[in-house]
């Protein structure tokens, strides 16, 4: 019998819809809540963290099978710029909204620091 284990934040189903590009950070935090953390990387950011671990046996260790990384970034008005969902596809930190892999800078040393997170 395995286990699953979620940890972390839980994204609720469609939440992403209702914080399009232009909500204010008072209604990001009313939709999603507070977030895991905050960061101004290039711009102030709200990161929703979460990890999803299984195991096969009670005995067995768990494993990571999913961890993803919900980012809202916002513009100096404190306004929605655009929404991430950071996953990690084949060793790759990749945005599975737009199906594209984070590109390098900062912002990607900043993503592998979250994903390398024990939650």
């Amino acid at each position: 019998m395995s286990e699953t284990l979620q940890r972390g934040y839980v994204l609720p189903e469609g939440a992403l819809e209702q914080i399009p590009v232009g909500s204010s950070q008072e209604q990001v935090l009313i939709v999603l809540g507070t977030p895991s953390t905050v960061a101004t990387v290039n711009g102030e950011a709200f990161y929703y963290i979460s990890q999803k671990a299984e195991r096969s046996a009670a005995f067995m260790p768990h494993q990571v099978t999913d961890q993803r990384v919900v980012a809202v970034y916002f513009d100096k008005e404190r306004r929605v710029e655009r929404l991430a969902n950071y996953g990690v596809k084949d060793g790759k930190v990749v945005d599975f909204l737009t199906q594209t892999t984070a590109t390098g800078g900062q912002e990607l040393s900043y993503l592998r620091k979250l994903f390398s997170l024990k939650l």
